[in-house]
């Protein structure tokens, strides 16, 4: 079993940055993804960013071009740089791993932008 353990949440104001970072620990496997996800209050969880073992990246249109979402695979870290931060971005943001049709998710971090 993987276990995921997040880090660098916390307040900043508008137009700020924050990285958060997922360790994972465990039995991690060949060729597994990482993701990003994210829940605001009275909203759907949505997908924020991934990215697969050889690097490539997908990104959710509300955080292109602000978000950028990396790894470090000798570490089995994931990273997600977070610039220009507007209230909106304001949830509760998940680590995710997965390989195949199994997946595994962090506790979650908060995330709060302020005006």
């Amino acid at each position: 079993q993987v276990q995921l353990v997040e880090s660098g949440g916390g307040l900043v104001q508008a137009g700020g940055s924050l990285r958060l970072s997922c360790a994972a620990s465990g039995r991690t496997l060949d060729s597994y993804n990482m993701a990003w996800f994210r829940q605001a209050p009275g909203k759907q969880r949505d997908m924020v960013a991934a990215i697969t073992m050889i690097g490539n990246t997908h990104y959710d249109d509300a955080v292109k071009g602000r978000f950028t979402i990396s790894r470090n695979n000798a570490k089995n870290e994931t990273y997600l740089q977070m610039n220009d931060l507007k209230p909106e971005d304001t949830a509760v943001y998940y680590c995710v791993y997965r390989y195949g049709q199994y997946e595994t998710w962090g506790q979650g971090t908060q995330v709060t932008v302020s005006s």
